[in-house]
């Protein structure tokens, strides 16, 4: 079939500006063969060239601590954890395929991100993901035909997203042991799907995706090629359509079965020591893995696209160089152990082709069917070579100086604050997910330690005394309301939690999802979020690994909330000194620690941390005000003292106040419990209003337990840190009772906070 002609509008309708075309004519020299249109349009897409976001990115703390590579130089972040063993982890996005295709969407996106895991040597140990979904209840809300058709979308997208990452990770055999969902109406159109993966490595072990060594042969191995994801990194760097759903072909199917089968074989080929370098075949494909590892070595690549295995014999070159079939790598082999690698995939039962090799010149050249069909200079390609590089225009939006007016004194006070908490409790933001973790298997290889529910999960690294504590999180309200505050929270937040299991925070890796770039009030919340989120690293000691950044995330209707997702890794040196987030003792002395200041009658009633809150979100229907205040020097300090406090086993149980605040945390420590439930009883004076004491979202907040025989040592450590620590109350009983206010048996608390979710998909 006769090629289309290279024209302007043809680069235009690839996603192409015009100044990218002239550039590309300039670095050619003459007009592009339709297969380098095509190689070009992906490769400076956003999804895989990051034009537009970079300049920030590079703001980041992307060094320093304990990585031992820096971020974006490999295909995941590594951490060295001691006695010679590291941790490979990342995040990524897989949301606009999961708009439309939701159960491939997200099961490729899990096995996307394992496979970055593995070609870096490391045998995955952990999957979590990070989930947003337009409203799937319309309690509390008027009933019209449109809001139950949406509801019942976004149930339809919640479900199948779930079993995808579910069936994926079930199969593969990785525990999903961790992650975070919220639904709110912003989603509706545009599902966030972020996948992270965590694996272990031996230092002496690793592996690299540089190419080098002219006259090495390359190999790609694992499924064949079809054309399945063609243009899968080009649909990633545009909006949601009513069009949208016709680019289903753009969506990668996977194959779990193969990826385990992959993963063995990656892992004893790079053992046997014939590996120079290898790269996942992700957004992109062919085209991908061959210019980035030939950009990072400083090499070229000469490719003959008839030795690929395909599954449809009649592919162009455009089609197989774009093509973005799932389970397959791209490997460097020592020349002369060809042999070696090809009897090691042979045995796993996984294709293994020559396909060609390393040469010294700078360039990829690809030969289909005797004819060059692509000449193009390798570093012209890739991020920090030639593709290029934008600083969008930023503009304040409109909507948060009005957000900032709102005077939340005027909210109507609750009458009932029992029904009010179970409200709350109910709310599929905070509401117990067990109706996703119960679809995943979180006990695989039987690492697992601490199962989803609490704060973290924390997995045990075999034959040490270590485990890793890890967390995904943001509050993508805050960003939204305050996207500097809202980047800093996400980061402390995330942290916080790692500590409650006492572990220390390490290194984060985060997957930035946000609008359309060229929107100056969208690239204002990027760019502000970053700001934040750099400043917290900095303080908190927490390098950014890498990640992936996700533009284009709305709709004709709407943007979503600027949705950072930050994946923390923790470490525990010592598995025996691991908290959890639950009562555990009859008569434990209850403590608040942090950012207390329950008894300063004095404090203004403007300084409530109400706005934004879940409280405002589900009992009042609104997002309005500003994000909560978070100073993160303190948050370090409460990082410190909590970690003295864990590691000489002085707490019984440690819980973050986060969403629906103060009651919510107090009502999830008396339920949260496998096992068995405890009640307590509260007593603090009310600063103000009782429902905003109650239930507003103050930042750097701790609810702990501890015996009565360790709390005069609790607080002369307070003292020495310099923070706040107030006993509040006690462990006893089967109702949870504060003040005169709340009371309530822990059965209606479990009733609302367990059952929710199942209910509402069960309609």
């Amino acid at each position: 079939m006769k090629e289309p002609e290279v024209t302007l509008e043809l680069a235009k309708s690839l996603g192409l500006l015009e100044e990218e075309y002239e550039r590309i004519l300039n670095i050619l020299k003459r007009k592009p063969t339709y297969t380098e249109i095509g190689i070009f349009s992906v490769m400076w897409s956003e999804h895989c060239s990051y034009k537009n976001s970079i300049l920030e990115i590079k703001k980041l703390p992307r060094s320093g601590g304990r990585l031992l590579v820096s971020a974006g130089e490999e295909n995941a972040g590594l951490v060295d954890i001691g006695d010679g063993l590291a941790v490979a982890f990342k995040i990524e996005s897989h949301n606009h395929p999961s708009a439309v295709e939701p159960y491939q969407g997200a099961a490729t996106g899990v096995g996307g991100i394992l496979r970055d895991i593995f070609t870096m040597g490391a045998r995955p140990v952990a999957s979590l993901n990070s989930l947003r979904f337009g409203k799937i209840s319309i309690d509390g809300f008027e009933e019209t035909t449109s809001s139950e058709a949406e509801a019942e979308r976004s149930k339809f997208l919640f479900k199948h997203v779930v079993k995808g990452i579910g069936d994926y990770g079930n199969c593969f055999g990785v525990p999903t042991i961790s992650g975070e969902v919220y639904f709110e109406k912003c989603y509706q159109d545009n599902p966030l799907v972020n996948a992270m993966a965590v694996g272990i490595v031996k230092h002496n072990e690793t592996a690299t995706a540089k190419a080098s060594g002219p006259g090495n042969p390359v190999f790609i191995v694992g499924s064949s090629t079809g054309k399945d994801g063609i243009h899968g990194a080009t649909f990633a760097s545009e909006e949601i359509s009513e069009e949208s759903e016709s680019k289903r072909p753009n969506v990668q199917v996977g194959d779990p079965f193969t990826e385990k089968l992959l993963l063995e074989a990656t892992l004893e080929v790079i053992k046997s020591g014939a590996v120079v370098g290898i790269q996942d075949m992700g957004a992109a494909g062919i085209t991908c893995s061959t210019s980035e590892m030939s950009a990072k070595g400083n090499c070229g690549m000469e490719i003959n696209l008839d030795k690929v295995p395909l599954r449809d014999k009649n592919m162009s070159a455009y089609e197989i160089m774009l093509s973005e079939s799932q389970e397959r790598m791209l490997v460097v082999i020592e020349k002369g152990k060809e042999k070696t690698a090809k009897d090691i995939f042979e045995k796993w039962d996984l294709n293994c082709a020559e396909i060609g090799k390393v040469i010294s010149e700078n360039k990829i050249k690809v030969y289909h069917k005797n004819k060059l069909a692509a000449d193009i200079p390798a570093n012209e390609l890739v991020l920090g070579g030639g593709a290029p590089v934008y600083k969008r225009e930023i503009k304040v939006p409109k909507y948060i100086n009005s957000k900032r007016n709102f005077d939340y004194n005027n909210l109507k006070e609750p009458s009932d604050l029992n029904e009010t908490l179970l409200k709350l409790l109910a709310s599929p933001n905070i509401a117990n997910k067990k109706w996703i973790y119960e679809q995943y298997d979180t006990q695989v290889r039987t690492n697992t330690v601490l199962l989803p529910g609490c704060d973290a999960s924390v997995i045990r690294i075999k034959n040490t005394n270590k485990a890793l504590s890890v967390k995904v999180d943001c509050n993508g309200r805050y960003v939204y309301l305050n996207p500097y505050k809202g980047g800093m929270i996400a980061v402390c937040e995330s942290a916080r939690n790692i500590v409650c299991t006492g572990a220390k925070p390490l290194a984060i890796t985060n997957c930035l999802n946000f609008g359309n770039p060229y929107n100056p009030e969208v690239y204002y919340q990027f760019s502000e979020s970053l700001r934040g989120i750099g400043e917290a690293c900095k303080i908190l000691e927490t390098p950014v690994t890498g990640g992936n950044v996700s533009f284009y995330n709305q709709s004709k209707d709407y943007a979503v909330y600027p949705t950072p997702s930050i994946g923390m890794l923790g470490l525990l040196e010592d598995i025996d000194k691991m908290t959890t987030s639950y009562f555990k003792n009859k008569n434990d002395v209850i403590l608040l620690i942090g950012n207390c200041r329950v008894n300063d009658k004095s404090e203004l009633k403007d300084n409530f941390q109400i706005c934004g809150s879940e409280y405002m979100n589900t009992i009042h229907n609104l997002v309005e005000g500003d994000a909560p205040d978070i100073d993160a020097v303190y948050e370090k300090k409460l990082h410190d003292f909590i970690l003295e406090l864990t590691g000489k086993s002085l707490l019984n149980s440690v819980h973050d106040v986060s969403d629906g605040g103060f009651a919510v945390a107090i009502a999830e420590s008396c339920i949260m419990s496998p096992s068995s439930q405890l009640g307590c009883e509260i007593n603090f004076n009310y600063r103000g209003r009782k429902d905003f004491c109650l239930f507003e979202e103050k930042q750097s907040l701790i609810i702990a337990s501890a015996d009565r025989s360790s709390i005069n040592t609790i607080m002369r450590t307070a003292e020495i840190h310099k923070i706040e620590c107030l006993e509040i109350g006690t462990v006893r009983g089967s109702r949870l009772k504060i003040n005169f206010d709340i009371d309530l048996p822990l059965n209606a608390l479990s009733g609302s906070y367990y059952n929710s979710i199942n209910s509402i998909m069960e309609k």
